[in-house]
């Protein structure tokens, strides 16, 4: 009986340790979790974004609305990026091998990084795939989305323009 105590003390002592790290969430207006993370075409930083609003998607290779996400992605790019927007996803995959074949067939028009230890993710409070959290010219939090279905892009879209116009 002590031993089982001694194990569900341990149990728990861990759980507790590692609750902060997996119910972060971010607060509207909070800053923006920094990152520093290996790309496909080299280092992402977060704040080197700083002063572009920075649109951050979390996915995955295996995530069947992430394949859905990047065309809507690439337009948003390629329409509003020289207005200000950033869009930086990164991939959650346990290597970039398989974000890699991902990224043969659904080609990005924008920003990759690869963080297969899942740590931003994890800053971010990121709960299934595929999430969005949209940074302000000021490195905070503007809005965040978890999944993506057709009805959504609208009103993503909506504040992506707000966005960038708050940042005139």
């Amino acid at each position: 009986m002590k031993m089982l105590s001694m194990v569900s003390a341990a149990a728990l002592a861990v759980t507790l340790a590692a609750a902060p790290a997996l119910v972060l969430a971010l607060d509207k207006g909070a800053p923006a979790p920094q990152f520093t993370l290996p790309g496909a075409d080299g280092e992402v930083k977060l704040a080197s974004l700083q002063g572009k609003v920075v649109y951050v998607d979390f996915w995955a290779s295996w995530c069947g609305p992430c394949r859905q996400s990047f065309p809507w992605m690439n337009e948003m790019q390629a329409k509003y990026g020289t207005r200000g927007l950033q869009i930086v996803g990164v991939n959650v995959d346990g290597t970039s091998e398989e974000a890699r074949k991902f990224l043969a067939t659904t080609p990005a028009k924008f920003t990759i990084a690869f963080d297969p230890k899942g740590a931003t993710p994890r800053q971010y409070g990121i709960k299934g795939m595929p999430s969005s959290v949209l940074v302000g010219t000021d490195g905070k939090v503007i809005a965040e989305h978890s999944g993506f279905r057709d009805s959504d892009r609208a009103a993503l879209e909506a504040q992506i323009v707000a966005a960038l116009g708050a940042a005139k």
